[in-house]
């Protein structure tokens, strides 16, 4: 797909991998359309629409799925029909199955996985009209193998790969390509919680390529993904090697 003055939603899209997403895609020739719990910081919007770029920035929670299908409606009238989706939203949701799993579970599986499901319901109709489409998303190499002390989490993100394929090959009739990106530890808001012990096990013992991956990193991922027109179902992973086996 040309992305030149195609529309894109992006939810999530205001802070790390959504953000970085969000500019590449406008570097790209995009219009964006951004959706956030906090919309007070404008400062993206600023930078995307310096580039000579629409954009607009939505309040939402994807948790909800009324709040899904009016940023769907809004952004087709601020911007027009929408070419692209991208669900970054997202949160963590720690816990074992004994001690904090069930507090999360249900919230878990509403932003990562209902969340989903409502947007595309709202947006596909859209990309159906324009002929194309792209829409990716967001799991987690924790999706891939698992993270302990987080079952919810790594539920969720690997639910996201099979709901990529299923979708994909619904979708392939109308040229709408449904692919997935798994991110591994990549330097975002989320990692400032760790111990600096915790980061240099990371770097020395779990990530082969002895560093932390970057949002550009992703938002490359994401960007190629969309711009190829013969890749669907796909999941690409992007850890530095850390999930890789080697007998």
């Amino acid at each position: 797909m040309e992305l030149t003055n195609k529309v894109a939603l992006i939810t999530g899209g205001t802070q790390g991998i959504g953000a970085e997403t969000a500019l590449k895609l406008a570097r790209e020739g995009a219009h964006i359309s951004l959706v956030a719990r906090n919309t007070d910081d404008e400062s993206l919007i600023n930078q995307i629409k310096s580039l000579g770029r629409n954009c607009v920035l939505l309040k939402g929670d994807m948790s909800k799925p009324e709040d899904c299908e009016r940023v769907v409606a809004e952004t087709i009238a601020a911007l027009g029909d929408i070419d692209v989706l991208v669900h970054s939203a997202g949160g963590a949701a720690p816990g074992s199955l004994l001690n904090g799993a069930k507090d999360v579970w249900y919230s878990a599986f509403d932003i990562h996985i209902h969340a989903v499901f409502h947007l595309c319901m709202a947006a596909v109709p859209s990309m159906k009209r324009k002929g194309s489409g792209g829409i990716i998303l967001i799991s987690s190499a924790a999706g891939l193998r698992g993270v302990k002390g987080a079952l919810a989490y790594a539920v969720v993100k690997g639910a996201l790969p099979q709901f990529t394929r299923a979708l994909a090959y619904e979708l392939s009739e109308f040229d709408i390509k449904v692919n997935c990106v798994s991110p591994g530890v990549i330097r975002t808001r989320f990692q400032d919680f760790l111990k600096p012990e915790q980061v240099k096990n990371n770097i020395e013992n779990r990530i082969p390529l002895r560093r932390e991956g970057k949002p550009e990193d992703v938002a490359d991922a994401v960007a190629m993904l969309l711009k190829n027109d013969f890749i669907t179902g796909e999941n690409v992973v992007i850890d530095g090697g850390m999930s890789m086996r080697i007998c």
